[in-house]
C-alpha cells in the first residue's frame, strides 16, 4: 500500500540524503514448479505466512508505542470483523487512548495485503482497564493512497485546537502543503483487457499471471480518486504548487510486482528512485489518469523547495510560540 512518508531529514555536504528502504531480500525460484506450488498454495491461503515480514518488523520498531513517534503520524488500516476503517494517528491517540497500539502491531496489520498475507490480530488496554481487539488486513484496502485522510487528521487538529495554533482555518486547504509519494504504477504496462477478462472466473481474477487483478483494480481504483480530488481542489484555489505528487507509472513487468523481494529487484527500484528525482514535476491528466510534466522543474528541485518552505514554517511557528511564553 501507499502511505504518507516519515522521512529524517539530514544535510552532508550541502545534498539531502533520503533512505528510502534496506536492502531486506529474498531469493527467488522462478520455476514451473514453483508456480504451480505458489498457486495451490495462494488457493487454500495467504501466499505467505508472514513470519521473516514480522521478524523484521519487531527488529526494526521494538517497543515503540503509536504515542512515541517522533513526528505526528496516521497509518491507516481495515479491521475486518466491524468491517470499517482504523486510522491510528498521534493527532488522535489522546482522544482516543485505546488506538495507541505498538507500531510493530500496526504496521504488520496495515500491510496485511489480502490473498498475499495474513490477517493481524493484538489487543490494546487503555487507561480504565478497557481492552480492545483488532482485527486487522492491509490499509490499502481502505485508503490507498492516504493523502486524503492526512488532510482530514489535520484539518480535525486544526478545529480541535483552534485556528491561532495553526494560523489557518481547517478548510484553508489553499494553505496546505501536501507531498504524496506513490510506491508505483503500472498503467503504462496494460495488463489486463476487457477481451481477456471477460472469460474470467473468480480463480482468474485472484490470480493471472503472477499478480491478482483484482486486487490491482481496487487499490488502483482508490489511489487515482483521491489523486483526481486533490489535484481538482487545489487547481481550484489556485494553489497547485502546494500539491506535490511524485509517482512513476511507467514500470513494467517484476518492477512493477508487489511482492518480487529478490536483491536485483530491490536494486533496481532504487535505481528508478533515483532516476524519478531527475524527471520533471508531473501530474495526473483528469481526463486520461496519465502523468504529464507541466514545467521544467524536476522533482528533487521541487522536494527541495518544499523542504524550504516547510523548515520556514517551522521558524515561523517556534518564534510565536517563543513570544508566547
Amino acid at each position: 500500500m501507499e502511505v504518507q512518508k516519515i522521512f529524517k531529514r539530514r544535510k552532508q555536504n550541502e545534498a539531502w540524503n533520503v533512505t528510502i528502504f534496506s536492502h531486506t531480500h529474498v531469493s527467488a525460484n522462478s520455476s514451473k514448479f514453483a508456480s504451480a506450488a505458489n498457486l495451490v498454495k495462494t488457493l487454500r491461503g495467504p501466499k505467505y505466512d508472514g513470519t521473516f515480514l514480522h521478524s523484521i518488523v519487531k527488529e526494526k520498531l521494538g517497543d515503540t508505542w503509536l504515542h512515541q513517534t517522533l513526528t505526528n503520524i496516521l497509518i491507516p488500516t481495515f479491521d475486518i470483523k466491524r468491517l470499517q476503517p482504523t486510522i491510528f494517528s498521534t493527532y488522535n491517540v489522546k482522544n482516543n487512548p485505546s488506538t495507541d497500539a505498538l507500531l510493530s502491531d500496526i504496521c504488520i496489520g496495515t500491510s496485511a495485503a489480502p490473498t498475499y498475507l495474513p490477517a493481524h490480530y493484538f489487543e490494546t488496554k487503555d487507561p480504565s482497564g478497557k481492552v480492545r481487539d483488532f482485527n486487522l488486513i492491509d490499509g490499502g484496502v481502505a485508503a490507498n493512497n492516504p493523502t486524503l485522510v492526512a488532510i482530514s487528521e489535520v484539518s480535525k487538529a486544526i478545529n480541535r485546537e483552534g485556528p491561532d495554533s495553526y494560523r489557518m482555518n481547517p478548510m484553508e486547504y489553499g494553505r496546505f502543503l501536501v507531498l504524496s509519494l506513490g510506491t508505483r504504477t503500472a498503467k503504462s504496462e496494460e495488463k489486463y483487457d476487457a477481451e481477456e477478462a471477460a472469460k474470467w472466473g473468480l480463480l482468474r481474477w485472484l490470480t493471472s499471471d503472477h499478480s491478482t487483478p483484482l486486487v490491482d483494480v481496487f487499490t488502483q481504483a482508490s489511489a487515482d480518486m483521491v489523486d483526481f480530488h486533490i489535484s481538482t481542489v487545489f487547481q481550484a484555489l489556485n494553489s497547485e504548487e502546494n500539491y506535490l505528487r511524485i509517482q512513476d507509472d511507467t514500470l513494467t513487468g517484476t518492477l512493477s510486482s508487489v511482492d518480487v523481494a529478490t536483491k536485483e529487484n530491490l536494486e533496481n527500484l532504487v535505481k528508478v528512485g533515483e532516476e524519478l528525482l531527475k524527471k520533471p514535476v508531473s501530474r495526473v491528466n483528469l481526463a486520461t489518469g496519465v502523468f504529464e510534466p507541466i514545467n521544467k522543474m524536476t522533482n528533487k528541485e521541487a522536494l527541495r523547495k518544499l523542504a524550504k518552505l516547510l523548515s520556514r514554517e517551522k521558524h515561523l511557528r517556534e518564534a510565536k510560540s517563543a513570544v508566547g511564553n
